[in-house]
């Protein structure tokens, strides 16, 4: 069992496979040129795996890929498939944009992926080319489908922009509500690579839109391995709202993070990180486990957004670790 320095159980790995995307969103890597990182820097499949397997050894029970956009990968059903055929319980997840989706779908799949989390934060093909920064809204929808059809178990990511995408909120989440999709809408974190003015809206702001169609919804108590609040509906639906300006789900954070370059990373907000790339790559198992461990000794109590600093700016590049 992984334990981190306050106490709390660490059972969940985020891993980035890249840091490379196809979209260019105003609040994550608007002005990032389209470039990548050279392949030697990255960790080959194999070594990422050879983490994974310690991180399972130790505790870890659920696992998600995630990028930039994973798909940009070759061959990542190859990698699903290294995981899966470890420890075939694992809970294996992706997160995407869904682009690459309606070719892959299937493929993951196979490969024993169960569930995925897409970005869609608009309907519209013209907001969806303005935050992406190119026309891919029709692309994506089939992404989507691919996914239904291939049986995996969908969650939709919104991130509400202030003045683009913030009035669509109820036509999103009625989009999966029909669709059994579970939904989550996500604040804005300020960022240093975002675009300059991009400003979210509130939660509050949130259940206030919802509010003018869905007159009477309740809160659901908090599940603590979730940064979602998840509200019912008077049918039954429920939608969350993640709120990275609070910390209350600090308290009972169950995750860490590990680039495609081999920073092991305690917290999102936070720069502070420990490389495992020379140790995986010369098979230096045991000194890959003590990074780990040293890692998790340090991981923060709670990120630093805060409600009350509206200039409280993370330089976290979420293109790097995923969000």
């Amino acid at each position: 069992m992984l334990i981190d320095g306050h106490g709390r159980k660490v059972d969940y790995l985020r891993v980035s496979v890249t840091e490379r995307c196809n979209f260019r969103c105003q609040y994550c890597m608007p002005e990032k040129p389209f470039s990548w990182v050279p392949k030697e820097n990255l960790l080959s499949y194999e070594d990422l795996f050879k983490f994974i397997k310690v991180a399972i050894d130790e505790g870890i029970k659920k696992v998600r890929i995630t990028g930039g956009e994973p798909l940009l990968r070759e061959n990542l059903d190859s990698f699903i498939k290294m995981i899966y055929d470890y420890k075939n319980d694992i809970d294996l997840a992706l997160t995407t944009n869904a682009f690459l989706l309606p070719a892959a779908a299937q493929k993951l799949k196979d490969a024993g992926l169960k569930r995925i989390n897409i970005s869609l934060d608009t309907l519209r093909p013209d907001v969806a080319a303005k935050i992406a920064q190119k026309d891919v809204l029709k692309t994506v929808f089939k992404g989507i489908q691919a996914a239904d059809d291939a049986g995996l178990k969908i969650k939709i990511n919104c991130v509400p922009i202030k003045g683009i995408n913030d009035q669509e909120i109820v036509e999103v989440l009625d989009f999966c509500k029909e669709r059994g999709y579970t939904i989550r809408f996500i604040e804005f974190m300020e960022n240093n690579h975002a675009k300059d003015g991009a400003k979210g809206i509130t939660s509050d702001e949130m259940k206030e839109i919802v509010s003018r169609k869905y007159k009477n919804f309740e809160m659901i108590p908090r599940d603590t391995s979730s940064p979602a609040q998840y509200y019912k509906l008077e049918d039954g639906y429920q939608f969350g709202i993640i709120e990275p300006h609070k910390d209350d789900f600090c308290a009972a954070c169950n995750r860490i993070r590990l680039t495609a370059e081999g920073n092991l990373i305690p917290c999102l907000y936070f720069e502070e990180a420990m490389s495992i790339k020379d140790a995986v790559r010369n098979n230096r198992i045991d000194e890959a486990t003590a990074i780990l461990k040293k890692v998790l000794a340090d991981k923060p109590e709670k990120n630093k957004w805060s409600d009350k600093d509206d200039n409280e700016t993370s330089t976290r590049a979420f293109y790097e670790t995923g969000g």
